[in-house]
């Protein structure tokens, strides 16, 4: 290997790298939205310099993860409100579906692992860590949803969590009191398909269980305590 094969071998290494210890800290919130990426620092941590970090960058720039403005530099892009609801809200519809459709093959064991990944969640809760929770509960709902043998309705299904994982990892990291509902209806549902509900009223509180996250997260500044804004405004 000539010398220049080997910068060029050690710099994508690098550059993966950063792209690894970046990408892992917006999904487990410890980099908060909008919060400035200081290439130097990130470089001096896995032994760079801020070339390869730069190459990270924009990757996570072109996957929407991270912005970068002239004169500002590169900060942890904002979740698009509107479309985490709209993809939430699609996700809801199709997923209900699928689980309606998958119902008959939704056996005894597929129901063992659903709440198997159910108390691995609830296990969760005494160390929280929204990345983990988040990935134990994809595999919850596609234990429930991948049987579906509609193979387009299944691919929409999958094209909506794949969408989701562009937005924002964990939203559980933003709205944590979720965690423990979440969980509480999983186990609602796991009852509902036990005992033979009527297929309608699974889709339906899969539509509802799925909205009710999305929900919490664009409502979570809604309680606040008042202000004496919030009194004068109240008495006006």
């Amino acid at each position: 290997m000539s010398p220049a094969t080997a910068t060029t071998s050690t710099t994508a290494s690098k550059s993966q790298l950063a792209y690894d210890l970046i990408h892992d800290r917006i999904a487990e919130g410890a980099y908060e939205p909008g919060s400035r990426l200081v290439l130097g620092r990130i470089g001096d941590e896995i032994g760079a310099s801020v070339v390869p970090v730069r190459e990270a960058v924009r990757r996570l720039e072109a996957e929407g993860l991270v912005t970068f403005e002239r004169n500002v530099g590169a900060r942890v892009a904002e979740i698009d409100e509107h479309e985490y609801a709209e993809t939430m809200e699609t996700l809801s519809v199709v997923e209900g579906a699928a689980v309606r459709l998958a119902l008959p093959r939704i056996d005894a064991d597929a129901v063992g692992a659903a709440r198997e990944i159910n108390r691995l969640m609830r296990d969760q809760l005494e160390h929280f860590d929204p990345a983990e929770f988040t990935r134990l509960n994809e595999r919850f709902h596609r234990t429930l949803s991948d049987p579906c043998p509609n193979s387009h309705l299944a691919d929409l299904v999958d094209r909506g969590w794949k969408r989701l994982g562009r937005l924002r990892r964990s939203t559980f990291s933003y709205v944590p009191e979720r965690a423990a509902a979440s969980i509480d209806e999983h186990d609602a549902i796991l009852r509902l398909v036990e005992t033979g509900a009527d297929p309608l009223a699974v889709e339906l509180a899969v539509r509802e269980h799925r909205l009710a996250t999305p929900n919490a997260y664009l409502h979570r500044g809604d309680h606040h305590a008042p202000t004496a804004t919030d009194s004068t405004r109240g008495a006006a």
